[in-house]
């Protein structure tokens, strides 16, 4: 798994990303009420708006850690928006992406990193 700076997190399986947010965003967020998911088909490009989160403090952009064809949403996330905050590297995922670049994931930081990452915040 890895993670961006704006507490995205990514998943490759072959070329398939799995991309949701960091437990740091979901617990920052409070209480997610809902989320907007990208639609199969749409094209993304890294680090630009795909999805967005809303909770009871503020509506926020997800950003895409890679660029590739959204294959696949977490369409469940429109009923059931509070997954994001019980379960955000699991089934909180946001959308599943066909990896164009799978080399864009060298640029993001591991757990570890993150870690290191969120003590500077």
């Amino acid at each position: 798994m890895k993670f961006t700076k704006d507490h995205e997190w990514v998943s490759l399986d072959g070329d398939v990303a799995t991309v949701g947010i960091s437990k740091h965003a979901a617990d920052a967020l409070g209480d997610v009420v809902f989320v907007e998911v990208p639609e199969v088909g749409k094209t993304v490009t890294k680090g630009d708006s795909f999805a967005v989160v809303e909770s009871v403090k503020a509506a926020s952009d997800v950003y895409a850690p890679v660029s590739g064809e959204v294959v696949e949403a977490n369409d469940a996330l429109g009923t059931a928006p509070e997954t994001v905050n019980a379960d955000p590297v699991g089934a909180g995922w946001f959308a599943k992406i066909k990896v164009s670049d799978a080399s864009a994931l060298d640029a993001l930081m591991d757990q570890a990193a993150y870690d290191e990452y969120l003590t500077t915040l």
